[in-house]
């Protein structure tokens, strides 16, 4: 690429892209990312447990498929 091209290029890149004004966040987020990793982890949806006792049963009830449960997950 030319020296003229590139000049061109890195202008229209500004023109396009603007620095931002205030690149730190405006307040802390480690203390709500701390609560967040303290808080009560809850039990799986119930959809969860479904879905998975019937990938089980498929195991149990079609043992020649497990290796094909196993490549897809």
């Amino acid at each position: 690429m030319m020296e003229r091209d590139d000049g061109q290029m890195r202008s229209l890149l500004k023109q396009a892209m603007p620095p931002m004004a205030d690149d730190e966040p405006r307040r802390d987020l480690w203390p709500a990312v701390r609560v967040h990793m303290t808080a009560r982890q809850s039990l799986p949806h119930w959809f969860d447990w479904v879905l998975a006792c019937s990938v089980l049963g498929f195991a149990l009830a079609f043992p020649a498929a497990i290796p094909i449960l196993l490549y897809c997950m």
